[in-house]
């Protein structure tokens, strides 16, 4: 593979563990681990890559601390509305973020537990998410919403974003090895 042709730069894993209810997310980004911590607890920079591109999100309250609630609203191009909510339960800068995540499209009762960490491999950041879920109802309504599509395409917003600020993390690279 010495023969200068593009290599995709490492991709978002998405992965259901059915018999452990929970679905893991994971990437690793070119961009170091404080930048990172920054763009995704930054009230002013979730509208730039959470959810669908075809969407527009809205941060109504972000109190990033431990029992502090957040709640976004996204809105398609058809003027529907998306709300999320949550509370934080655990922060621990810059390595861990933990929240419960409520879909106010369904009734109450199906909240989830996410886990985010960052691990610094190097001056980048591997970032993983860990959604537990109660049953495995919800889990399976989840995945049948489209939650792979949106938070895959959501993680590819935040490597363009980090890119832009100034993260190291493109779409595509420069294989540079012998043949």
């Amino acid at each position: 593979m010495g023969d200068g042709r593009e290599m995709s730069m490492p991709e978002t894993h998405f992965t259901v563990k059915r018999d452990e209810l929970t679905v893991m997310i994971d990437r690793i980004f070119d961009a170091p681990r404080e930048t990172v911590w920054k763009t995704i607890t930054d009230p002013n920079a979730i509208p730039q890559w959470w959810g669908p591109r075809n969407q527009t999100t809205t941060v109504e309250k972000m109190d990033v601390n431990a029992g502090g609630s957040w709640r976004y609203v996204s809105r398609d191009e058809g003027g529907n509305e998306y709300a999320f909510h949550g509370l934080y339960r655990r922060i621990d800068p810059p390595r861990l973020l933990s929240d419960t995540f409520n879909f106010e499209g369904i009734p109450p009762g199906h909240e989830l537990v996410e886990t985010v960490t960052l691990e610094d491999p190097g001056g980048r950041t591997k970032m993983t998410s860990i959604a537990r879920y109660a049953n495995l109802e919800d889990l399976d309504g989840m995945v049948a919403s489209g939650m792979e599509s949106g938070a895959v395409e959501s993680w590819e917003r935040l490597a363009e974003l980090l890119e832009k600020m100034g993260g190291r993390t493109k779409a595509t690279h420069r294989w540079r090895g012998k043949p």
